[in-house]
């Protein structure tokens, strides 16, 4: 009989295994973090294991107070004896060199890393973290939970280490350095409130100080408290302003635009000036970490470390924020596409009867363009032009076609978890209440269209039919309209996904584009033209310019789904791919101009219901995808984790119990905290 061996519980054997650290031997200290860190570390795939173990380490902890003085002992051995410049003013903050020669940096790098110098503290984390995902595992436990660990420490920096204070100094100033000339660069100057010619500029202003604050530590190894600390807090007021004005920048970009250069400097102003708020943490008076930013910087490093080679990880972060832009532009708009009333909701029903009936028209001109021989490409190309009008003519009007909302809304719906906007706390039970909204003007703006496309479109065909004296299509070219899309005698459920990536990507073209526009000040420049002001009249000149600064992003957005949609099928055959497309308005048109050709008579009933049940499940798919494409941009452009909202499935479940009708129309009498 083999006997199992008892598990040895962790804490016991590290508690044997443990050897005697000294603030001298970096190496004994170096082997004593990784073994306390495998105490935390996840023994599986799964990072929240880590949260439990973090709660017995701190249990540890509050029971070991001789650990708690070993653990001390062993980071500061780590701080006095390595070099700490790296981690403090490279790891996480990106170097300023442009996004170009960053990104050939990190393929480089990835490729071939680059050696590390062993006196680098940075190179003891990759020992202690060696796991290229421990970052996982660091950020499922939490900036709250780090916050308890690091107090738990109590570490502290005072006089009998000067090598700290003296490279934190250092750090300090090239930071500071790094900040200032940022401040000064052209996309940064022409934004912001001073000019170039001012002494106001705070990104200038906190380098002379941090300057002033060396040569006074220089001078005295322990100066005047009141100096000090008066200096310090004018570094600090320095540092604030320039914060807000990094703030006043983003905020003017609703109206001015953004650049993904501006973007990038922005991006690493912030990062610095959050970095320097640590080091001066160090270099201050009393001595003692603030725990919180201890923690972010912990947290910070650690993934930096892990991701620091990682392409997507860098173009994340630095188009985060023009992507924000981007997403800010759709959410204006989506607010319009968002009922609350029952008038607003009968009104949206009214646009999309209005966009329907343009639907119509749009199908019935495609069968005539496909009617006309010529060559495979200019079928494309002239079914795109066709399609293109007709969404044009939709956003002149200012009717609805329904797939055009959820890229929209998704934006405005990711709008109310927006950290940026607010410190507060999301409001989930408001938030589940906006997804009723959502719902119930998508469903509004389908109906408007459907009800118009389906019979005004057989109309069309019969009127056709009448005036020419045969239908527009008939036999198996009408049987084979209708197949397209039934549900499983067709791949039209698969094509309608693809229709949902066009239309995701159609709405972040218009956001870019009208981006660009307000950027690059597109409207002025058109009226200030020198040929085009000989050409045309100033009044006319100023008409065209304000017209493109108002509707320059929806006209691309639209031209370009017109072409999306229009070449899908072309493409496949020229590639021999089988690809195509679905859109529920159109498909409903096609139905409806191959029942008619076919003739009532020839067609079940049950064929007929399939056939409608699949022309549902084609506008489906086509909100399901480019809603969820849309909004996973949007919150991750404004830097919004879903994970940290895990209650708000079951707020939304029990809503829609308590309030089911809410997500297909609205309430007569509308409640305050109600939709």
């Amino acid at each position: 009989m083999i006997r199992r061996k008892k598990k040895t519980d962790p804490f016991i054997q590290f508690l044997q295994q443990r050897p005697k650290v000294s603030i001298k031997d970096r190496e004994v200290a170096v082997d004593y973090l990784v073994s306390f860190v495998r105490l935390i570390r996840p023994r599986t795939r799964k990072p929240e294991e880590a949260v439990q173990n973090i709660g017995r380490v701190l249990h540890f902890l509050s029971e070991q107070p001789i650990v708690v003085t070993e653990l001390r002992t062993a980071i500061l051995a780590q701080l006095i004896n390595s070099n700490l410049l790296p981690m403090l003013t490279e790891s996480g903050v990106t170097v300023s060199r442009g996004v170009g020669r960053e990104l050939h940096a990190r393929l480089k790098h990835k490729l071939l890393p680059p050696v590390q110098d062993p006196n680098d503290f940075l190179y003891l984390l990759d020992r202690i973290f060696y796991r290229r995902q421990d970052y996982l595992w660091v950020e499922e436990i939490g900036h709250a939970r780090w916050v308890q660990f690091f107090e738990a420490l109590g570490l502290s920096v005072k006089g009998r280490e000067p090598i700290i204070t003296r490279q934190a100094l250092a750090a300090l100033q090239i930071l500071s350095a790094g900040v200032a000339q940022l401040g000064w660069e052209n996309d940064i100057v022409k934004n912001a409130p001073f000019k170039t010619g001012q002494q106001d500029n705070p990104f200038a202003v906190q380098q002379y100080l941090v300057y002033e604050l060396k040569e006074l530590l220089d001078k005295q190894a322990d100066p005047d408290p009141a100096t000090h600390a008066d200096l310090l807090q004018r570094i600090y007021s320095e540092m604030q302003q320039a914060q807000h004005i990094v703030q006043y920048i983003r905020d003017q970009t609703a109206e001015r635009g953004a650049s993904l250069s501006q973007t990038y400097i922005l991006f690493q102003i912030e990062q610095k000036l959050e970095r320097m708020l640590l080091v001066l943490d160090i270099v201050d008076a009393d001595h003692h970490m603030d725990t919180n930013r201890l923690a972010t910087l912990f947290i910070k490093v650690i993934r930096y470390e892990n991701r620091k080679n990682s392409i997507f990880e860098f173009l994340s972060q630095t188009t985060g924020y023009l992507a924000y832009q981007i997403a800010e532009h759709k959410t204006k708009k989506g607010t319009k596409y968002i009922t609350s009333s029952p008038l607003e909701y009968f009104q949206m029903i009214f646009t999309a009867m209005g966009g329907g009936l343009i639907v119509c028209f749009v199908a019935i001109a495609k069968i005539l363009l496909g009617k006309i021989h010529m060559a495979p490409f200019w079928h494309g190309f002239t079914y795109s032009i066709n399609y293109s009008v007709g969404f044009v003519a939709i956003e002149e009007t200012k009717t609805t076609l329904a797939t055009k909302q959820p890229a929209f809304t998704a934006s405005a719906v990711a709008s109310s978890l927006d950290t940026r906007k607010a410190d507060d706390t999301p409001n989930l039970y408001n938030l589940a209440v906006t997804v009723s909204k959502v719902s119930r003007s998508q469903i509004a703006s389908f109906i408007g269209n459907l009800i118009i496309v389906w019979p005004v479109t057989f109309g069309l065909a019969w009127l056709y039919d009448i005036c020419f004296g045969h239908p527009l299509v008939s036999g198996d070219a009408a049987m084979k309209m209708m197949d397209a899309q039934h549900p499983w005698r067709s791949l039209s459920l698969a094509y309608a996904c693809n229709t949902g990536v066009f239309l995701f990507i159609s709405s972040l073209i218009a956001g870019y584009v009208q981006n660009k526009m307000n950027y690059g000040r597109i409207a002025r420049r058109i009226t200030e033209h020198p040929v085009l002001r000989q050409a045309i009249s100033r009044d006319r000149l100023e008409r065209i310019a304000h017209y493109l600064d108002g509707h320059a992003g929806s006209l691309a957005g639209n031209i370009s789904l017109g072409f999306f949609l229009g070449m899908a099928t072309t493409a496949g055959d020229l590639f021999g791919i089988g690809f195509d497309i679905r859109h529920i308005t159109i498909a409903a048109a096609n139905s409806s101009i191959g029942l008619y050709g076919v003739g009532w008579n020839n067609v079940s009933y049950t064929y007929l219901t399939a056939v409608f049940v699949g022309v549902l499940g084609i506008g489906f798919l086509n909100f399901l995808v480019s809603f969820s494409l849309a909004f996973i941009v949007a919150v991750r452009s404004r830097g919004v984790k879903l994970r940290d909202y895990p209650e708000f499935l079951s707020i939304l479940w029990k809503y829609f119990r308590s309030h089911p009708l809410d997500f297909f129309r609205p309430r007569k009498r509308l409640q305050p905290d109600a939709a």
